[in-house]
């Protein structure tokens, strides 16, 4: 459970950057609060900050070079910082699937292989 919740998390936060890739070329997109983040050079941490639900600051820090992710959540009334997730995800990126649906990516390639 607490795998399938990391994962759940590694792919809100990929969401949440194609979300804002995608969403400023948008019109319906002008009232859409996208998350902040930083443009990584080579090597550095990329950033994306958001509001959770109960109102506090998300931190999510992406290191490209050691593929390793954390997630921060910040009180906004005592400032308190709180660390709430670290992942390594080096090895989820080598998974060709994983809580998908019918049909898998191995189910598709071998329908085309047999055509």
């Amino acid at each position: 459970m607490r795998t399938t919740g990391l994962g759940a998390l590694v792919g809100a936060g990929l969401m949440l950057l194609a979300l804002a890739v995608i969403g400023g070329r948008n019109e319906a997109a002008a009232q859409y609060n996208p998350p902040q983040i930083g443009t990584p050079s080579a090597g550095e941490l990329i950033t994306l900050t958001s509001t959770t639900a109960d109102n506090r600051q998300q931190l999510t820090i992406i290191d490209p070079k050691t593929r390793v992710m954390c997630v921060y959540q910040i009180d906004p009334t005592s400032g308190v910082v709180a660390l709430k997730s670290v992942r390594n995800f080096q090895w989820d990126l080598q998974m060709s699937e994983f809580n998908a649906v019918s049909p898998l990516p191995g189910q598709i390639r071998a329908m085309l292989e047999n055509h």
